[in-house]
């Protein structure tokens, strides 16, 4: 017949060792915690992934605004563009676009955030110039994801390559 162990023969922190620890592991978590969270609901500054993000959003919105404008100008194109432009619209609503996409070339609704660029009178240059303007978004969310936390990083070469695709949709002859 086996005893059971003497109590002062075991290993490891005792019961009263955790009680008395427990309560400064929390203070300790929970401070760190706070503290994030009270800077960001007292007014402080936006962090950096939210700026990107904010600022993805806002390119995606005055990029859609764009299509409108050259689809109002030519309507001609404007079956062409429509898939291309409800794709920039959901990108703006994935980055968490407060403001809404812009009204679509319906004519009805407010202007848009900012004005559009002019729309050249020819149809090839007007298409250029939107492949410029993906492209220069497109870059530019390249170079942002490098700085970017994990999901928005993601999100960022997802939507950089989306607008890759977009480019060369609308340089193709």
């Amino acid at each position: 017949m086996s005893f059971p162990p003497s109590p002062r023969a075991r290993s490891g922190p005792r019961r009263r060792s955790l009680l008395a620890v427990a309560p400064a592991a929390l203070l300790v978590a929970g401070c760190s915690a706070g503290s994030e969270d009270s800077g960001a609901s007292a007014g402080s500054r936006p962090s950096a992934a939210d700026r990107a993000r904010a600022r993805a959003a806002r390119d995606s919105r005055e990029l859609a605004a764009r299509y409108d404008a050259v689809a109002a100008a030519h309507p001609k194109l404007a079956e062409r563009l429509r898939p291309l432009r409800a794709e920039v619209v959901r990108h703006a609503e994935a980055f968490g676009d407060a403001a809404g996409p812009p009204p679509s070339s319906s004519g009805a609704g407010s202007p848009p955030a900012s004005p559009p660029a002019a729309v050249p009178a020819k149809e090839k240059d007007a298409l250029a110039g939107l492949a410029a303007a993906e492209r220069e978004i497109a870059d530019r969310r390249a170079k942002a994801l490098l700085d970017a936390p994990g999901e928005l990083a993601r999100l960022l070469a997802s939507v950089a390559a989306a607008g890759a695709a977009h480019v060369y949709l609308l340089t193709e002859a």
